[in-house]
């Protein structure tokens, strides 16, 4: 019998596998609203077979002696689990798939670390971010959808931009100080994650402006902290905002498992100044494009060095916590993940038709305590905020949005 094929965790796996909390599962939540019904069988045969057209999917974390100098991954020939399930119909049955997808994550031990729930014509992902992200889950879950309606579901080609030589980002503050906090505003006493999602408009942007909606998207995501931490008395400090960079290909070629690199973006308070909106989004686009086309490692240089294998990863663990706890002042204040345009139609056929809606989630673990993430499908621009219980409760995640829908208004210059 042929033993399985193992792969080192990359980077990103490694450092998240060692920070693994139960409290706040380490999930991404992805969630598509097809406006008819699917059917049981041919679903679960659609997906089974998606899994194999992408095998690296297939997978589970190997065991090792506690001594074992890396994790590595065993790519696994059939899941081990059953992936789709069907939840009975009821009022609370798509707010239950959601609290289970913050609340659980689908155990690295059992191949592949993904679920798919499905709630009347709702499809809801559930992606251990230790193993996968969400860009590659979705790409699995274009090709169940091609298997299952027999349409084409290839992506629609990037919007072309001139390519951007490589430069310092331009007038960017000095990150040496700690960034401003998500001030805290009325904690939840459960554990975990919270999530609200909204149907918003998509901003509009004057025809050759050089700024991107992602630049008005973090534009105010700055603007919403600033006016939320006025309101809570928080003295002002500079906000740096985590954006993921993906530069992977969107075809069935697309490499399966955490391909984004992270980069931050920089605000310091007297930039944040809603009576000069044109100033502010060139130079947030100058920043965005800058920092893009930077060379960097996924995680930064220090990474990198604390996955190579010196030591048993028991011991690597403990001083990567201990190194993040220390950490924790720097930072960054928040992240905002724009997926941007989904790029695939997703239709599953004549009966259940083509997504209308898909909403994505990240984790929002302290001391972060907020992610933004955004997706555009049809036309409208789908945002889902995420938060940690210990931080912010369902109310204070409602007032931000409506300071986010506001601020995203503002982001609207005409000439």
């Amino acid at each position: 019998m042929t033993a399985p094929v193992r792969i080192p965790f990359p980077v990103v796996d490694e450092v998240s596998r060692h920070c693994l909390q139960e409290a706040e599962p380490e999930t991404v939540h992805i969630e598509v609203h097809l406006p008819g019904p699917l059917d049981q069988g041919r679903l679960r045969k659609a997906f089974l077979e998606a899994l194999h057209r992408h095998p690296r999917i297939l997978m589970r974390e190997a065991r090792g002696p506690w001594y074992r100098r890396q994790y590595e991954w065993e790519l696994t020939a059939e899941p081990d689990v059953e992936v789709v399930t069907f939840a009975p119909p009821g009022p609370r049955a798509l707010l239950d798939a959601r609290t289970r997808a913050l609340a659980a994550a689908p155990p690295l031990s059992a191949s592949p670390p993904v679920r798919l729930d499905v709630v009347d014509s709702v499809l809801l992902l559930t992606i251990n971010h230790t193993a996968l992200d969400g860009p590659a889950c979705l790409r699995v879950l274009a090709t169940a959808a091609e298997l299952y309606g027999g349409r084409d579901n290839a992506p629609a080609a990037p919007p072309t931009r001139p390519a951007e030589p490589r430069r310092e980002p331009p007038d960017a503050p000095a990150g040496w100080s700690p960034p401003a906090r998500v001030a805290r505003g009325t904690p939840d006493p459960s554990p975990g994650n919270g999530m609200l999602v909204a149907e918003l408009p998509l901003p509009h942007r004057p025809k050759g402006s050089p700024y991107t909606v992602n630049d008005q998207l973090m534009v105010t995501t700055a603007l919403t902290i600033a006016h939320w931490n006025r309101e809570h008395g928080a003295r002002p400090r500079p906000l740096r905002i985590t954006m993921p960079v993906d530069d992977r290909p969107r075809d069935t070629t697309m490499p399966i498992g955490n391909g984004t690199r992270l980069v931050e973006v920089p605000f310091v308070p007297r930039e944040l100044d809603v009576t000069d909106m044109p100033a502010l989004l060139r130079r947030t686009a100058e920043r965005t494009r800058a920092l893009k086309s930077l060379p960097r490692p996924q995680l930064g240089h220090g990474a990198a060095l604390l996955t190579a294998p010196w030591a048993p990863v028991t011991a690597r663990a403990a001083l990567t916590r201990t190194l993040r706890r220390a950490a924790a002042p720097w930072t960054s204040t928040t992240l905002l993940s724009n997926i941007g345009r989904i790029p695939y139609p997703l239709d599953f056929g004549d009966e259940a038709g083509r997504a209308h809606a898909v909403w994505f989630s990240a984790p929002a673990r302290m001391p972060r305590g907020l992610t933004v993430t955004t997706a555009s499908t049809a036309g409208r621009l789908h945002l889902a905020l995420r938060w940690s219980k210990a931080l912010l409760s369902h109310g204070d995640g409602a007032h931000l949005r409506d300071l986010f829908e506001h601020y995203l208004h503002t982001t609207e210059v005409t000439p």
